[in-house]
């Protein structure tokens, strides 16, 4: 069996359950050495695919390809090529060294190879020096690298992480998270991250797939998924405003004409014209002005709205204006707010750059 990685693949995947709930995935592809976020609320099946995608559980019907190859849960060289790490590490009661071998001793693996692999898995997570430690003695960030280390001392080919970092504080998960990423990266082994933080999502994943109701309703690079959102429903779990929808009315150069409503916008890329599309402006790229002063025309894309809404969001506050069918949020600050005195129904201007706006063709729709 090859080192290098491997790709994952779910073909015509069902599974049933007495309460009613039933996960259905016809297809869905882990790319050899990325790492696949599954994200969703509670109780949309994130777990149950993580389990038959790690080869822990078998569905009703349908594939687990790893490479090409079906691979059922019960064959022993198919529960060799996985490891996962959990919400607790469920540490035994021993040393971090002791619990590190665990996986290599059931293996058999040769003393002193063991002793290489702990040794060099625990410099990889940044927990050298703690091969004595007892595990009851170690912090929660600790216990998650110590669990994470013994799942990756066993070489796996795929990794299934089902939200590892949950339990943790909102510092220390914000400092694990990069450090995992890091990781991940480093050992190139194909990986299914189940998370309900989409923020998580971005720092870990080079890929999202949006799950609701045993369903996957999104897939795709993670920028794309969460840059502009499938439909209402995920733009509202993921926290951000809707999609608009328009199409394309001319293109020239690389630059994009898209009629949304009764208004045009100016988008950088290369969908033809008359291509249904949908569209996000991230509220962060959006300047307001009450009256915007000669002299900023960098910004290509200018539209005078009417505040529909005036809201705090943590640090900042999110203006939402609307004009013509069109509806765009903007970010600003407590300064900003006290400068431009500004309430619902007041008239604004916003501005931001073609390149700020991120499309996508709307799949199967046809020409208007």
């Amino acid at each position: 069996m090859s080192d290098s990685p491997v790709e994952l693949e779910l073909m015509g995947v069902e599974r049933a359950f007495k309460a009613g709930f039933r996960l259905s995935v016809p297809y869905l592809r882990v790319p050899a050495g990325s790492t696949l976020a599954l994200l969703g609320p509670s109780g949309a099946g994130k777990s149950t695919l993580l389990e038959i995608a790690g080869l822990l559980e078998a569905p009703d019907t349908g594939e687990v390809r790893v490479d090409g190859v079906c691979r059922k849960p019960r064959d022993s060289e198919s529960r060799r090529l996985t490891a996962a790490v959990f919400q607790r590490p469920y540490l035994i009661k021993a040393t971090v060294e002791e619990n590190v071998a665990y996986g290599l001793k059931l293996r058999r693996v040769d003393r002193r190879e063991t002793a290489r692999r702990v040794s060099e898995i625990l410099e990889v997570v940044g927990l050298s020096g703690f091969e004595k430690r007892s595990a009851g003695a170690l912090s929660g960030g600790e216990a998650q690298r110590v669990a994470l280390a013994r799942a990756l001392v066993l070489e796996p080919r795929l990794l299934m992480l089902d939200e590892p970092l949950s339990s943790l504080d909102l510092m220390l998960k914000r400092r694990m998270q990069l450090e995992f990423s890091e990781i991940l990266r480093s050992r190139g082994i194909t990986t299914v991250y189940v998370t309900h933080d989409h923020d998580e999502a971005l720092v870990l994943a080079d890929r999202i797939a949006i799950m609701r109701d045993g369903s996957i309703v999104a897939e795709g690079f993670s920028d794309e998924v969460i840059g502009v959102p499938q439909d209402v429903w995920t733009a509202s779990f993921l926290g951000v405003e809707a999609p608009l929808f328009g199409v394309v009315e001319s293109i020239s150069a690389g630059l994009m004409v898209i009629r949304v409503g009764g208004t045009m916008v100016y988008a950088s890329g290369e969908i033809a014209a008359r291509e249904r599309v949908r569209l996000a402006v991230r509220p962060e790229d959006v300047t307001v002005w009450k009256q915007p002063p000669e002299g900023t025309a960098s910004a290509r894309n200018r539209l005078d709205v009417t505040v529909t809404s005036l809201r705090r969001s943590g640090v900042s506050w999110t203006l939402v204006g609307a004009v013509d069918g069109l509806s765009l949020a903007a970010s600003i600050s407590d300064a900003a707010v006290r400068d431009l005195e500004v309430s619902v129904g007041d008239q604004v201007s916003f501005a931001f750059k073609a390149t700020a706006v991120r499309v996508a063709k709307e799949e199967g729709e046809g020409s208007d």
